[in-house]
């Protein structure tokens, strides 16, 4: 609660759009009226460690290299492959409810919540977006880990994720032509994509699990690593420096928690930089971003 009410404020400050006032809540278009009604467990703040049930035991004390090759090993443990169809459709329809209306998911890049059952290809049903691109991941087949990974495929409207394609992330461009009033961003000369302020900290924090999660020992999964700049290549995305700014910018809020819970039920296994953002730097920080 005391997260929303803080998020309230400094999206207030950043003077967002009065149609996506949404709270912090960056899923959820709804009016104030219908916040902080689920009670969803958030973790301490400043460095202080969040370790349900002693899942980051062996990560204690640990930085660096250390620390991210023993994030590794826990978040493989326990990990279950989903299958691409039907599985990741029924596990996105769990992670991703609107906690105000359990018919719907919220689409990430545009907020929409939007009816379960209108999934598909179709002119503004939702699909399953790869935010590490299928393409700069190296996962190309169903059979990859990567592919079916639920911690970074995310529901989003068909036509936002046709704009984004493989683009890197960086900001700055012109706003895209689904719902630009979220105030998603592209550049086609760069091939560069910005999403909207609300959702910056979630896609940084995804691309900071796979580039952890996934270190070449993986089956058709190859090793994910973070690139400053873009157009990086296969099995590196860009901008490490950007992502950075994004995990200080945009702050866990419930929702983002409450779907590293769900996927750990779904999937078995947590994004330890959704528990615990004060890790990025620990791991990713470079001399290069300042």
């Amino acid at each position: 609660m005391k997260k929303t009410l803080i998020a309230l404020l400094a999206l207030t400050a950043f003077g967002a759009n009065a149609a996506y006032i949404q709270a912090h809540d960056p899923h959820v278009v709804a009016p104030f009226s219908l916040r902080c009604n689920t009670e969803v467990p958030i973790p301490p703040p400043s460095d202080d460690i969040y370790n349900p049930d002693g899942y980051y035991d062996h990560a204690i004390g640990k930085a660096g290299a250390e620390l991210k090759s023993t994030l590794n090993s826990i978040i493989t443990m326990g990990h279950k492959k989903l299958s691409y169809t039907p599985g990741v459709w029924d596990a996105l329809s769990i992670t991703d409810e609107d906690p105000n209306n359990p018919d719907n998911v919220i689409l990430m890049y545009t907020g929409r919540s939007q009816s379960k059952a209108s999934h598909g290809g179709g002119v503004d049903n939702w699909n399953r977006e790869h935010t590490w691109a299928k393409s700069q991941g190296g996962f190309n087949t169903s059979s990859a880990m990567g592919y079916t990974d639920i911690h970074h495929l995310r529901p989003t409207d068909v036509s936002i994720n046709g704009e984004r394609g493989n683009y890197e992330f960086l900001e700055g461009g012109v706003a895209t032509k689904e719902s630009p009033e979220a105030g998603n961003k592209k550049n086609t000369a760069l091939e560069t994509f910005e999403p909207r302020d609300e959702v910056k900290g979630d896609v940084a924090r995804m691309l900071f699990y796979m580039a952890t999660r996934y270190e070449g020992s993986d089956l058709k999964t190859p090793d994910l690593e973070l690139a400053i700049g873009f157009e990086s290549g296969t099995a590196k995305i860009g901008d490490l420096c950007t992502l950075l700014r994004w995990n200080e910018y945009d702050a866990v809020d419930e929702f983002e928690f409450n779907r590293n819970t769900k996927i750990q039920k779904v999937q078995g296994n947590r994004n330890p930089f959704v528990d615990n953002p004060q890790w990025v730097n620990e791991i990713f920080d470079s001399e290069k971003c300042h």
